[in-house]
């Protein structure tokens, strides 16, 4: 019952999303709604079956999804749309809104499938969220101040953890949502494909290949890509 709920909710919630966006007439408000949906994910199904693992969850999705919403709406104020969505003026309710709720509902298995006791193993899964959690806020923060210095405008960072890894904050992204699956995990099988799915958006769907075209040619990127891991945080090779 709770992929089903769970489903519903999510379709109501990118729907209400959508018909907001029509007010906005942009349509990339969809990433505010992105961390918060699972918030709400995440109390229907601790309503549904109260336990502590769901419980610690539920604090660590609301800590994620709250400062995720409040970065990008800070982010994107002001600014103009999102240029990834600008390919998506043509029925924006299905291949935004509805594809992301979609990949929200996949992702949020781990919640779905969540049942039993706490374990040993479990205790290890929200010491790697806590990992992933500081690669992303650090990651954001750091990228942010060095953005809002004018000196380095059409800079590339390639300081802080930005130093070990192009896309640091995406790299924590993922690494929380294999935190929540081992919290969660039970005898259920088929949690796996939350974190698998994530995984698979972030490194060849719309995280690291969109920036990765987007500076694709830049000289200054091309000499940072020679250096630098692509994903996973590794020790730079010297200057090329």
């Amino acid at each position: 019952m709770g992929l089903v709920f769970s489903g519903i909710l999510i379709w109501v919630y990118m729907t209400s999303w959508y018909i907001i966006s029509l007010i906005k007439k942009r349509n990339d408000i969809v990433d505010i709604a992105w961390g918060l949906g699972f918030i709400l994910v995440a109390i229907l199904n601790l309503l549904f079956n109260p336990s502590l693992k769901l419980f610690i969850s539920l604090l660590l999705i609301f800590v994620w999804g709250f400062r995720l919403a409040i970065h990008i709406y800070n982010r994107n104020k002001n600014k103009k749309e999102d240029y990834r969505y600008k390919k998506f003026k043509s029925n924006p309710y299905f291949k935004v809104f509805i594809t992301q709720g979609f990949f929200m509902w996949l992702i949020s298995f781990p919640l779905i499938g969540s049942f039993g006791n706490l374990k040993w193993f479990n205790f290890i899964g929200i010491l790697i969220w806590l990992t992933g959690f500081y690669f992303e806020s650090t990651a954001d923060k750091q990228l942010k101040i060095f953005l809002s210095n004018s000196k380095n405008k059409g800079k590339i960072m390639q300081s802080g953890l930005w130093a070990y890894s192009r896309h640091p904050n995406y790299f924590g992204e993922v690494t929380m949502w294999w935190g929540i699956w081992l919290l969660n995990l039970s005898s259920i099988w088929w949690t796996i494909f939350g974190p698998l799915t994530i995984t698979f958006l972030i490194l060849k769907v719309s995280g690291v290949p969109l920036l990765e075209e987007k500076y694709k040619g830049n000289k200054e990127f091309e000499n940072y890509k020679k250096r630098v891991s692509v994903f996973f945080p590794l020790k730079p090779k010297k200057n090329i």
